[in-house]
């Protein structure tokens, strides 16, 4: 079933077209009976559908009041909230997460999910293709693919092609997948204490975390040059590079 919503491009919003192609992300998410599943940006509808034909316990979230009128139509055994998504509360109960993000804010959506903090299980977003690849990038690095990697496993699952939304964006896009480690690199309690190393790191060199002696030590034993520039670690060697240089003071 193709659909062509009349919608304003305000927030960077761009609907699925096709309710096959929503069910098949849905099914590759592997949502099943009583999972609960944030549609973060539900717009129309078509992601909701899917998750409840998949049994979910679905939480839809939208900011614009006219399409969330229209989802708690549709969806009666969906709730329905009409929120921001950089302010909504998530639940206090594990979760999953399956949405199309508004492009626009896609990052600041990102932080806000993949803060250890939150318990989120696993996440499938569709987001503009140069964050997705940006992201899920072994190399070059990143200071937040460096952070969320610490506590999620994060790849790119597919490329959406720009047609296969209405209205169409000027960017091709890809569905970014988050899986919480089960063995996180780093303690969520740590989270604060990582983000500083990382920022010094990331702004001032490996030297500023890292004697020349411990980055000599480290090179062979974690896999990277000592003259090495912060985008060269990812994320695995970053958090070991954090937890030896912790275990040396």
């Amino acid at each position: 079933m193709a659909v062509r919503p009349r919608h304003r491009r305000g927030h960077g919003q761009h609907f699925l077209r096709s309710s096959k192609l929503a069910a098949e992300l849905v099914r590759a998410a592997g949502i099943g009976p009583g999972d609960l599943v944030l549609d973060l940006g539900a717009g129309t509808g078509m992601l909701t559908a899917a998750l409840l034909d998949h049994g979910a316990s679905v939480v839809a979230i939208e900011f614009d009041t006219e399409l969330a009128t229209g989802l708690r139509k549709r969806f009666p055994r969906a709730r329905v909230v009409e929120d921001d998504l950089l302010r909504a509360a998530f639940p206090s109960v594990r979760f999953k997460v399956v949405a199309n993000l508004p492009f626009g804010s896609s990052t600041a959506i990102l932080r806000r999910l993949l803060d250890p903090q939150v318990l989120l299980e696993s996440a499938d977003v569709i987001v503009d293709w140069h964050l997705a690849s940006k992201r899920a990038s072994v190399w070059p690095g990143t200071q937040l693919s460096a952070c969320w990697g610490a506590w999620f496993d994060l790849s790119v699952v597919r490329r959406l092609p720009r047609f296969v939304f209405a209205p169409s964006p000027s960017v091709d896009a890809g569905l970014l997948r988050a899986v919480r480690r089960s063995d996180p690199l780093v303690p969520a309690s740590e989270h604060t204490s990582y983000q500083g190393f990382l920022a010094r790191g990331y702004r001032d060199g490996l030297r500023a975390v890292a004697t020349p002696r411990q980055l000599k030590r480290l090179e062979a034993e974690l896999g990277f040059a000592r003259h090495a520039r912060p985008r060269d670690l990812d994320a695995a060697q970053w958090a070991n590079l954090w937890r030896a240089v912790r275990q040396s003071v």
